[in-house]
């Protein structure tokens, strides 16, 4: 009785494909081929589909719009694509010689990961400007850099009492994958083939390590870094959900990246809680006080902007540092923003892959010059100043950098604490081969940076300015920086 409900299911959902989406599209025979299977062993996956855009135009419909309302960015329809829409076999059936997970599944040559490369054939642009964005380096910039390895590890790694002593080990790959990999992504690796007995008979399928994973940095089996999903999720790819901040809490919200929690409680946050129902996150482009009247994450970050008269305030892009001077985050002190994606390749004077100096001065080799850090702020203040004067403007930019000044400072006098401690050998430092993330006054180093300063220049940053104070910014700075006086002041009490 089911396997009969099933089969008609999936003979109804064929018949509802073949019929005209928009402006003639069709459904391939292929990815018929792949929904009379899937629609009843995974009707999440097909429904999710089927309310996408990509269900329901082609993409000759689709480089057909006006300019500005266009999606993809190909400049010549590809001949595969040009009367189907975009359904299964158009995604997990591309370059199959270049996917080391693809396998033979019913006929047809298919991969498990579909990749920026894959997603490239319709959005070549928004790849390569993703492929120069951070993100796209996220797992590389934190496993291949032996400053922000040993942090992590310090974490993640199993800490076990030997005597009187802990001892840290090193983290397996399922804590890694399920800790800070989330969100940087893991690396995905064949192992094998291994073969199942599912509802359709027994089947051959890869086994992938590192799997699942859709962090922003995956390293995927053809090579190539990143995953679209991370911010436009599977099977539907929304621009809707890309534009709500809650895609973004998802790696922004925790101590170190507090967006979200300072978004929240911001003018903005308190905006589009109490409005955004009644906003349109699907408009290309997006009309800044006709289809929005507060900015989310992407709106400052990523969306293309226009005005009611078409004139664009800032255009589309997957560099989401391109309107940022600052880097606010996850380092140990404020900086100008990288030149390169790749930050492993960053060298300060000690040797240490790290974009500053232990005493907070800049490695200014390596990251953007004064004129291309004011490029970016007058971009990021053009979007602003669609809905504030320029003197507010003005006076929020201002407040920030002072921050930045400020938290930069307050990192400082925690840092030189703790080299007074290395020097005075009451704390295995660098000098001694020791890791640094080990002792407590080393992980109270930490927090001062890794959560205080960044929040507080995130509220600076985002007008969430409570947040910055005693919820998890200034307070605890100041409050900080005088545990680690007194710890050092033990220390040296049981040298003596």
């Amino acid at each position: 009785m089911i396997k009969g409900m099933a089969f008609f299911m999936a003979l109804f959902l064929t018949a509802l494909c073949s019929a005209p989406s928009m402006a003639g599209a069709r459904v391939s025979d292929r990815t018929q081929e792949c929904l009379e299977c899937h629609t009843a062993i995974h009707p999440g996956i097909v429904r999710a589909w089927e309310r996408s855009r990509m269900a329901r135009m082609t993409p000759a419909g689709a480089v057909a719009l006006p300019e500005e309302e266009r999606r993809v960015s190909f400049k010549g329809v590809p001949e595969a694509l040009g009367r189907v829409v975009v359904g299964c076999a158009e995604c997990h059936t591309l370059h199959p010689e270049t996917h080391k997970d693809t396998f033979e599944h019913n006929g047809h040559r298919v991969h498990v990961v579909v990749t920026p490369t894959d997603c490239a054939t319709c959005h070549p642009v928004e790849m390569s400007q993703f492929r120069e964005n951070l993100m796209s380096r996220a797992y590389g910039n934190l496993r291949e850099n032996s400053i922000y390895r040993s942090l992590s590890d310090s974490v993640n790694g199993p800490h076990t009492l030997k005597g009187v002593e802990i001892v840290t080990g090193r983290p397996d790959l399922g804590t890694e994958a399920d800790s800070c990999l989330y969100c940087h992504g893991t690396k995905v690796l064949v192992e094998g083939k291994e073969t199942r007995e599912t509802e359709m008979g027994e089947m051959t399928f890869p086994v992938l390590q590192g799997w699942p994973s859709q962090g922003v940095g995956r390293v995927n089996p053809d090579g190539s870094k990143g995953a679209c999903s991370a911010c436009h999720t599977r099977h539907t790819f929304s621009i809707e959900m890309a534009r709500k901040p809650h895609t973004c809490s998802e790696c922004h919200k925790g101590p170190d990246v507090p967006a979200y929690k300072v978004y929240n409680v911001s003018k903005h946050g308190n905006t589009y809680c109490a409005l955004g129902k009644t906003w349109n996150f699907d408009a290309v482009p997006w009309v800044v006080g006709r289809d929005f009247t507060a900015p989310t994450c992407a709106a400052c970050h990523v969306s293309g902007i226009a005005d009611e008269d078409g004139n664009v305030i800032a255009g589309r892009t997957h560099r989401m540092n391109d309107r940022l001077a600052w880097r606010i985050l996850g380092l140990i002190y404020a900086h100008p923003q990288p030149r390169s994606p790749d930050t492993t390749v960053l060298r300060n004077r000690l040797d240490l892959p790290l974009p500053t100096e232990l005493t907070g001065e800049p490695v200014s080799k390596g990251l953007i010059d004064t004129r291309t850090m004011e490029a970016r702020q007058e971009r990021m203040e053009r979007i602003c100043l669609s809905c504030h004067a320029t003197g507010w403007v003005k006076g929020h930019f201002a407040r920030l950098e002072n921050t930045i000044r400020t938290t930069n400072e307050m990192t400082r006098t925690a840092t030189r604490i703790l080299m007074n401690a290395w020097e005075e050998g009451v704390a295995g430092g660098l000098a001694q081969g020791d890791g640094i993330f080990n002792e407590v006054i080393e992980k109270k180093w930490v927090e001062q940076w890794l959560f205080f300063a960044n929040s507080t220049r995130y509220a600076s940053a985002m007008a969430g300015a409570d947040y910055g104070v005693f919820s998890g910014g200034r307070w605890h700075l100041s409050r900080n920086i005088h545990e680690m006086m007194e710890r050092f002041n033990d220390l040296m009490e049981q040298k003596e």
